[in-house]
Protein backbone atom coordinates (compact mmCIF):
# COMPACT_ATOMS: atom_id res chain seq x y z
CA UNK A 1 0.00 0.00 0.00
CA UNK A 2 1.31 3.48 -0.54
CA UNK A 3 1.60 5.64 2.24
CA UNK A 4 2.47 9.39 1.83
CA UNK A 5 4.70 9.58 4.51
CA UNK A 6 7.12 6.75 4.49
CA UNK A 7 10.20 9.02 3.33
CA UNK A 8 10.00 10.76 7.27
CA UNK A 9 8.14 8.32 9.37
CA UNK A 10 10.30 5.92 11.18
CA UNK A 11 7.63 2.99 11.71
CA UNK A 12 7.91 1.28 8.16
CA UNK A 13 11.58 1.29 7.24
CA UNK A 14 11.09 -1.06 4.21
CA UNK A 15 7.69 0.00 2.61
CA UNK A 16 9.81 1.13 -0.27
CA UNK A 17 11.04 -2.05 -1.49
CA UNK A 18 8.14 -4.31 -4.33
CA UNK A 19 6.33 -6.96 -2.36
CA UNK A 20 8.97 -9.70 -3.55
CA UNK A 21 12.31 -7.58 -2.11
CA UNK A 22 10.52 -7.36 0.99
CA UNK A 23 9.89 -10.99 1.71
CA UNK A 24 12.92 -11.59 0.66
CA UNK A 25 15.06 -8.76 2.74
CA UNK A 26 12.70 -10.05 5.84
CA UNK A 27 13.01 -13.95 5.32
CA UNK A 28 16.91 -13.43 4.79
CA UNK A 29 17.33 -11.42 8.07
CA UNK A 30 15.15 -13.56 10.27
CA UNK A 31 17.12 -17.17 9.06
CA UNK A 32 20.50 -15.01 9.57
CA UNK A 33 19.67 -14.52 13.22
CA UNK A 34 18.66 -18.00 13.54
CA UNK A 35 21.82 -18.77 12.21
CA UNK A 36 23.23 -18.92 16.18
CA UNK A 37 21.33 -21.81 16.83
CA UNK A 38 24.01 -24.44 16.57
CA UNK A 39 21.47 -27.64 15.66
CA UNK A 40 20.11 -28.31 11.70
CA UNK A 41 16.12 -27.75 11.90
CA UNK A 42 13.74 -27.00 9.57
CA UNK A 43 12.34 -23.73 8.55
CA UNK A 44 8.36 -23.52 8.23
CA UNK A 45 6.96 -22.09 5.29
CA UNK A 46 6.81 -18.20 6.42
CA UNK A 47 3.95 -16.19 6.67
CA UNK A 48 3.01 -12.68 5.75
CA UNK A 49 0.36 -10.55 7.41
CA UNK A 50 -1.08 -8.32 5.08
CA UNK A 51 -0.40 -3.79 5.38
CA UNK A 52 -3.86 -2.29 6.45
CA UNK A 53 -4.22 -5.03 9.75
CA UNK A 54 -2.71 -3.21 12.69
CA UNK A 55 -5.38 -3.40 15.46
CA UNK A 56 -3.66 -2.41 18.03
CA UNK A 57 -0.50 1.27 17.95
CA UNK A 58 0.57 3.73 19.79
CA UNK A 59 0.69 7.40 18.61
CA UNK A 60 2.22 10.31 19.89
CA UNK A 61 0.77 13.74 20.18
CA UNK A 62 2.12 17.20 20.34
CA UNK A 63 0.31 20.53 20.85
CA UNK A 64 2.36 24.07 19.05
CA UNK A 65 0.25 27.26 19.02
CA UNK A 66 -3.06 25.71 18.96
CA UNK A 67 -2.65 22.78 16.68
CA UNK A 68 -2.65 19.30 17.17
CA UNK A 69 -0.06 17.15 15.66
CA UNK A 70 -1.17 12.97 15.99
CA UNK A 71 1.52 10.59 13.91
CA UNK A 72 4.44 8.57 14.87
CA UNK A 73 8.17 9.48 15.70
CA UNK A 74 10.56 10.51 12.41
CA UNK A 75 13.47 7.41 12.14
CA UNK A 76 15.96 8.39 14.73
CA UNK A 77 13.86 11.02 15.64
CA UNK A 78 12.27 12.87 17.97
CA UNK A 79 9.72 14.62 15.79
CA UNK A 80 6.45 13.75 15.10
CA UNK A 81 5.23 13.01 11.48
CA UNK A 82 1.28 14.32 11.55
CA UNK A 83 -0.45 11.21 9.80
CA UNK A 84 -3.85 12.04 8.52
CA UNK A 85 -3.83 7.86 8.34
CA UNK A 86 -1.45 5.25 8.14
CA UNK A 87 -1.22 2.68 5.60
CA UNK A 88 -0.57 -0.29 8.62
CA UNK A 89 -3.64 0.46 10.28
CA UNK A 90 -7.27 -1.19 9.95
CA UNK A 91 -10.09 1.20 8.25
CA UNK A 92 -12.32 1.22 11.43
CA UNK A 93 -8.41 2.84 13.09
CA UNK A 94 -8.13 4.97 10.55
CA UNK A 95 -11.74 5.79 10.85
CA UNK A 96 -11.36 7.30 14.95
CA UNK A 97 -8.25 9.39 14.16
CA UNK A 98 -10.19 12.63 13.30
CA UNK A 99 -12.61 11.64 16.56
CA UNK A 100 -8.86 11.86 18.21
CA UNK A 101 -7.78 14.63 16.90
CA UNK A 102 -11.02 16.63 18.14
CA UNK A 103 -10.77 14.81 21.49
CA UNK A 104 -6.75 15.85 22.24
CA UNK A 105 -7.80 19.43 20.89
CA UNK A 106 -10.17 20.10 23.61
CA UNK A 107 -8.14 18.31 26.22
CA UNK A 108 -5.13 20.16 25.51
CA UNK A 109 -7.59 23.54 25.42
CA UNK A 110 -8.30 22.65 29.02
CA UNK A 111 -5.85 24.36 31.58
CA UNK A 112 -4.17 21.63 34.28
CA UNK A 113 -3.43 23.32 37.75
CA UNK A 114 -0.39 22.32 39.25
CA UNK A 115 -0.85 23.17 43.58
CA UNK A 116 2.41 24.44 45.32
CA UNK A 117 2.69 23.81 48.72
CA UNK A 118 2.80 27.44 50.15
CA UNK A 119 2.64 29.23 47.28
CA UNK A 120 -0.31 29.88 44.32
CA UNK A 121 -1.49 27.62 42.41
CA UNK A 122 -0.41 27.64 38.57
CA UNK A 123 -2.35 26.78 35.35
CA UNK A 124 -0.58 25.58 32.72
CA UNK A 125 -1.62 23.30 29.48
CA UNK A 126 -0.91 20.08 28.12
CA UNK A 127 1.61 19.95 25.45
CA UNK A 128 2.30 16.53 24.59
CA UNK A 129 1.44 12.74 25.24
CA UNK A 130 1.04 9.45 23.50
CA UNK A 131 -2.39 7.77 22.72
CA UNK A 132 -2.87 3.98 23.07
CA UNK A 133 -5.76 2.67 20.22
CA UNK A 134 -6.95 -0.64 20.09
CA UNK A 135 -9.65 -2.31 17.78
CA UNK A 136 -11.75 -4.21 19.69
CA UNK A 137 -14.45 -6.81 17.95
CA UNK A 138 -17.17 -4.61 19.03
CA UNK A 139 -15.29 -1.05 18.67
CA UNK A 140 -12.17 0.61 19.25
CA UNK A 141 -10.57 1.75 22.44
CA UNK A 142 -8.54 4.69 23.43
CA UNK A 143 -6.37 5.01 26.40
CA UNK A 144 -3.92 8.68 26.52
CA UNK A 145 -1.14 9.06 27.83
CA UNK A 146 0.34 12.29 30.01
CA UNK A 147 1.49 12.36 33.15
CA UNK A 148 -1.06 15.08 34.50
CA UNK A 149 -4.24 14.08 36.35
CA UNK A 150 -7.48 15.16 34.52
CA UNK A 151 -9.51 17.52 35.98
CA UNK A 152 -13.21 18.10 36.65
CA UNK A 153 -13.76 19.94 33.45
CA UNK A 154 -11.00 17.33 31.54
CA UNK A 155 -13.42 14.20 32.30
CA UNK A 156 -16.74 16.46 31.54
CA UNK A 157 -15.42 17.21 28.01
CA UNK A 158 -14.36 13.60 27.29
CA UNK A 159 -17.95 12.18 28.56
CA UNK A 160 -19.53 14.64 26.49
CA UNK A 161 -17.27 14.32 23.14
CA UNK A 162 -17.44 10.28 23.38
CA UNK A 163 -21.26 10.86 23.04
CA UNK A 164 -20.63 11.67 20.09
CA UNK A 165 -17.96 9.47 18.71
CA UNK A 166 -19.29 6.39 17.13
CA UNK A 167 -16.34 4.31 16.21
CA UNK A 168 -14.85 4.82 19.95
CA UNK A 169 -16.58 2.61 22.26
CA UNK A 170 -14.38 3.54 25.58
CA UNK A 171 -11.80 6.13 26.66
CA UNK A 172 -9.01 5.88 29.57
CA UNK A 173 -6.43 7.49 31.16
CA UNK A 174 -2.89 6.53 32.43
CA UNK A 175 -0.22 9.01 33.76
CA UNK A 176 2.79 6.62 32.65
CA UNK A 177 3.15 3.27 30.41
CA UNK A 178 3.37 0.79 33.24
CA UNK A 179 0.33 2.02 35.41
CA UNK A 180 -3.03 1.00 35.13
CA UNK A 181 -5.37 2.99 32.95
CA UNK A 182 -8.74 4.31 34.40
CA UNK A 183 -11.61 4.10 32.23
CA UNK A 184 -13.64 7.94 32.21
CA UNK A 185 -16.25 6.77 30.20
CA UNK A 186 -16.76 3.40 28.70
CA UNK A 187 -20.25 2.89 26.55
CA UNK A 188 -19.75 -0.69 26.48
CA UNK A 189 -17.25 -3.35 27.81
CA UNK A 190 -14.34 -3.96 24.69
CA UNK A 191 -14.25 -7.58 24.00
CA UNK A 192 -12.67 -9.71 21.18
CA UNK A 193 -13.46 -13.37 20.24
CA UNK A 194 -10.78 -16.35 20.57
CA UNK A 195 -11.50 -19.70 19.93
CA UNK A 196 -15.82 -18.49 19.91
CA UNK A 197 -15.62 -17.39 23.11
CA UNK A 198 -16.15 -13.43 23.87
CA UNK A 199 -13.12 -12.64 26.10
CA UNK A 200 -13.53 -9.18 27.46
CA UNK A 201 -10.57 -6.95 27.63
CA UNK A 202 -9.86 -4.39 30.23
CA UNK A 203 -7.92 -1.02 29.58
CA UNK A 204 -4.72 -0.91 28.05
CA UNK A 205 -4.30 -4.86 27.80
CA UNK A 206 -1.84 -6.66 24.97
CA UNK A 207 -3.25 -8.29 22.29
CA UNK A 208 -1.38 -9.53 19.15
CA UNK A 209 -1.15 -6.43 16.61
CA UNK A 210 -3.77 -7.65 13.87
CA UNK A 211 -6.68 -10.51 14.52
CA UNK A 212 -4.74 -12.27 11.44
CA UNK A 213 -1.42 -12.36 13.39
CA UNK A 214 -3.08 -13.85 16.58
CA UNK A 215 -4.92 -16.93 13.84
CA UNK A 216 -1.50 -17.57 12.75
CA UNK A 217 0.43 -18.23 15.97
CA UNK A 218 -2.64 -20.21 17.10
CA UNK A 219 -2.77 -21.80 14.08
CA UNK A 220 1.21 -23.29 14.59
CA UNK A 221 0.47 -23.98 17.80
CA UNK A 222 -2.20 -26.55 17.21
CA UNK A 223 -0.28 -28.13 14.21
CA UNK A 224 3.05 -28.59 16.21
CA UNK A 225 0.79 -29.58 18.93
CA UNK A 226 -0.92 -32.03 17.07
CA UNK A 227 -2.15 -35.13 18.35
CA UNK A 228 -0.62 -34.56 21.83
CA UNK A 229 -2.87 -34.02 24.94
CA UNK A 230 -3.40 -33.57 28.82
CA UNK A 231 -1.97 -31.33 30.89
CA UNK A 232 -0.61 -28.20 29.20
CA UNK A 233 1.04 -25.56 30.65
CA UNK A 234 0.67 -21.60 28.51
CA UNK A 235 3.27 -19.32 30.20
CA UNK A 236 3.26 -15.60 29.82
CA UNK A 237 -0.62 -16.66 28.79
CA UNK A 238 -1.84 -12.93 28.94
CA UNK A 239 -5.41 -12.97 27.84
CA UNK A 240 -5.52 -16.45 26.82
CA UNK A 241 -4.66 -16.36 22.87
CA UNK A 242 -3.79 -19.64 23.44
CA UNK A 243 -5.31 -21.07 26.15
CA UNK A 244 -8.95 -20.83 24.71
CA UNK A 245 -8.18 -22.88 21.73
CA UNK A 246 -6.08 -25.03 23.93
CA UNK A 247 -9.08 -25.64 25.97
CA UNK A 248 -11.64 -27.25 22.91
CA UNK A 249 -10.31 -30.33 23.41
CA UNK A 250 -12.27 -31.07 26.56
CA UNK A 251 -8.93 -34.31 26.95
CA UNK A 252 -6.63 -30.99 27.89
CA UNK A 253 -5.85 -29.18 31.11
CA UNK A 254 -4.89 -25.88 31.21
CA UNK A 255 -2.55 -24.49 33.28
CA UNK A 256 -2.41 -20.32 32.10
CA UNK A 257 0.35 -18.42 34.05
CA UNK A 258 0.93 -14.90 33.92
CA UNK A 259 1.97 -11.57 36.33
CA UNK A 260 -0.94 -9.11 35.49
CA UNK A 261 -3.49 -10.04 38.26
CA UNK A 262 -5.65 -7.29 36.97
CA UNK A 263 -5.20 -8.66 33.72
CA UNK A 264 -5.72 -12.03 34.90
CA UNK A 265 -9.21 -10.59 36.75
CA UNK A 266 -10.75 -10.68 33.42
CA UNK A 267 -9.48 -13.66 32.30
CA UNK A 268 -11.17 -15.63 35.19
CA UNK A 269 -14.30 -13.70 34.71
CA UNK A 270 -14.19 -15.09 31.29
CA UNK A 271 -13.53 -18.55 32.35
CA UNK A 272 -16.38 -18.69 34.79
CA UNK A 273 -19.17 -16.79 32.73
CA UNK A 274 -18.19 -19.19 29.75
CA UNK A 275 -18.33 -22.38 32.19
CA UNK A 276 -14.94 -23.58 30.90
CA UNK A 277 -14.01 -26.29 33.90
CA UNK A 278 -10.46 -27.16 32.29
CA UNK A 279 -8.20 -23.29 32.73
CA UNK A 280 -6.65 -22.93 35.84
CA UNK A 281 -5.30 -19.34 36.08
CA UNK A 282 -2.14 -18.43 38.19
CA UNK A 283 -0.68 -15.13 38.98
CA UNK A 284 3.50 -15.64 38.99
CA UNK A 285 6.38 -13.83 37.58
CA UNK A 286 7.80 -15.58 35.83
CA UNK A 287 11.00 -13.41 35.34
CA UNK A 288 11.60 -13.90 38.87
CA UNK A 289 9.75 -17.09 40.06
CA UNK A 290 9.68 -19.53 37.31
CA UNK A 291 7.42 -22.66 37.97
CA UNK A 292 9.87 -25.11 39.40
CA UNK A 293 10.56 -28.70 39.23
CA UNK A 294 7.81 -29.42 41.10
CA UNK A 295 5.02 -27.30 39.40
CA UNK A 296 6.29 -28.56 36.19
CA UNK A 297 5.25 -31.89 36.80
CA UNK A 298 3.25 -34.02 34.77
CA UNK A 299 2.92 -31.92 32.12
CA UNK A 300 2.33 -33.10 28.62
CA UNK A 301 3.20 -29.98 26.35
CA UNK A 302 4.50 -26.45 27.62
CA UNK A 303 3.72 -23.26 25.65
CA UNK A 304 5.61 -20.11 26.63
CA UNK A 305 5.06 -16.60 24.50
CA UNK A 306 7.06 -13.99 26.64
CA UNK A 307 7.50 -10.22 26.48
CA UNK A 308 10.90 -9.26 23.78
CA UNK A 309 12.87 -10.08 27.02
CA UNK A 310 12.53 -13.68 26.50
CA UNK A 311 11.96 -16.46 29.19
CA UNK A 312 15.63 -17.12 30.52
CA UNK A 313 14.94 -18.45 34.08
CA UNK A 314 11.95 -20.56 32.97
CA UNK A 315 13.55 -21.93 29.69
CA UNK A 316 16.49 -23.20 32.55
CA UNK A 317 13.81 -24.43 34.85
CA UNK A 318 12.69 -26.71 31.49
CA UNK A 319 15.73 -27.65 30.76
CA UNK A 320 16.65 -28.66 33.96
CA UNK A 321 13.72 -31.20 34.83
CA UNK A 322 15.10 -34.85 35.14
CA UNK A 323 14.69 -36.82 31.95
CA UNK A 324 11.41 -39.01 33.15
CA UNK A 325 9.76 -35.59 33.96
CA UNK A 326 10.15 -33.71 30.83
CA UNK A 327 7.03 -32.72 28.85
CA UNK A 328 6.56 -34.45 25.46
CA UNK A 329 6.30 -30.93 23.88
CA UNK A 330 7.88 -27.44 24.12
CA UNK A 331 6.33 -24.63 21.90
CA UNK A 332 8.24 -21.73 22.26
CA UNK A 333 6.28 -18.00 20.56
CA UNK A 334 8.64 -15.25 20.23
CA UNK A 335 8.58 -11.73 19.15
CA UNK A 336 12.07 -11.49 19.67
CA UNK A 337 14.07 -13.76 17.25
CA UNK A 338 17.01 -12.56 19.44
CA UNK A 339 16.14 -13.64 22.74
CA UNK A 340 15.11 -17.13 21.21
CA UNK A 341 18.55 -17.61 19.99
CA UNK A 342 19.68 -18.07 23.70
CA UNK A 343 15.98 -19.74 24.84
CA UNK A 344 16.39 -22.04 22.58
CA UNK A 345 20.12 -22.97 23.48
CA UNK A 346 19.24 -23.33 26.78
CA UNK A 347 16.73 -26.64 25.79
CA UNK A 348 18.97 -27.30 23.14
CA UNK A 349 21.98 -28.12 25.81
CA UNK A 350 19.77 -29.89 27.92
CA UNK A 351 19.20 -32.40 24.84
CA UNK A 352 16.13 -31.20 23.79
CA UNK A 353 15.73 -31.23 19.64
CA UNK A 354 14.64 -28.20 17.85
CA UNK A 355 12.31 -29.88 15.00
CA UNK A 356 10.94 -26.69 13.11
CA UNK A 357 10.63 -22.72 13.38
CA UNK A 358 8.15 -20.83 11.09
CA UNK A 359 8.26 -16.63 10.81
CA UNK A 360 5.03 -15.12 11.04
CA UNK A 361 5.78 -11.12 10.04
CA UNK A 362 3.29 -9.49 11.96
CA UNK A 363 5.24 -6.22 11.93
CA UNK A 364 5.07 -5.33 8.39
CA UNK A 365 7.42 -3.12 6.82
CA UNK A 366 9.74 -3.52 10.03
CA UNK A 367 12.93 -5.16 11.05
CA UNK A 368 10.91 -7.47 13.80
CA UNK A 369 9.47 -10.70 13.03
CA UNK A 370 7.91 -13.53 14.99
CA UNK A 371 8.01 -17.11 15.38
CA UNK A 372 6.55 -20.20 16.72
CA UNK A 373 9.26 -23.02 17.34
CA UNK A 374 8.54 -27.04 18.08
CA UNK A 375 10.85 -28.68 20.28
CA UNK A 376 10.56 -32.00 21.39
CA UNK A 377 12.78 -34.56 23.66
Amino acid sequence: MVCPYAETCGGCPHRGMSEEQYRETKTAAFRRILSGIKTDFSFGKPIFVADGTRRRAAMTFRRRKGKITLGFNEAASDNVVDCESCALLTPKLNAVLPDIRCLLSEVCALPFTEKRKGKKSVQFFLESGDVWLCEADNGVDIVLEFAFPLELGHRMAIFELAQKFDGIIRISHCRRPDAEAEPIVEKTTPYVKIADTFVYIPAGTFLQPSREGERALVALVLKYLGETSGRIADLFCGVGTFSYPLARNPDNKILAVDSSERLLEGFRRTVNKNMISNIEIKTKNLFKYPLDENELKGFNAVVFDPPRAGAAAQTTRLAALPDGERPEKIIAVSCNPGTFVNDAGTLLSAGYKLVEVTMVDQFIYSNHSELVALFTK
